[in-house]
């Protein structure tokens, strides 16, 4: 599938309903999140070189995301423990969401197979208040998607 097929796949659909604990082990569901902005990126592998460099990013930048009623999201395939050792390296201000059993990622299809290992693509969807995936990012610049993101709620803000 070309990417930008698959970025039209996406675009329009409801997001898909889930329900994963973050590294402090809170419960996270899209339907609390109704009314904000979600920006949910996946990743491969908590303490990788793009992972923590994709992370940093978001954190850099997280202010300006929440001023734009906006919640970031990173997800990943890792453990909550795994989670709570990258968060707290990081000092992470935003939840990251464990899916061992690989349900979100088996939902937007971006599970990959690597020899005997599966992690998740490293992809994006920006999800608007109503619940509706306006971008999905099928390729990542791990140190420019951030702001690219960033950017893409401030000019769809001034759109509403």
């Amino acid at each position: 599938m070309t990417e930008n097929n698959a970025q039209k796949q996406w675009m329009g659909q409801k997001a898909p309903a889930f329900k994963l604990q973050d590294q402090k082990g809170n419960w996270h569901q899209l339907s609390q999140y109704q009314g904000k902005w979600v920006v949910l990126y996946f990743y491969p592998k908590d303490n990788s070189p793009g992972c923590t460099e994709e992370a940093k990013q978001f954190k850099a930048l997280y202010p300006q995301f929440l001023q734009h009623a906006a919640v970031v999201l990173g997800v990943s395939l890792d453990d909550v423990q795994s989670h709570q050792k990258f968060s707290t390296k990081l000092d992470l201000p935003f939840p990251i969401l464990a899916d061992p059993q690989r349900t979100l990622a088996n939902q937007f299809g971006i599970v990959r197979n690597l020899g005997f290992m599966q992690f998740a693509k490293r992809e994006s969807f920006l999800i608007d208040p109503k619940g509706v995936i306006v971008y999905h990012y099928s390729s990542v610049d791990t140190q420019t998607h951030a702001k690219q993101v960033l950017d893409d709620i401030q000019k769809l803000a001034t759109l509403k």
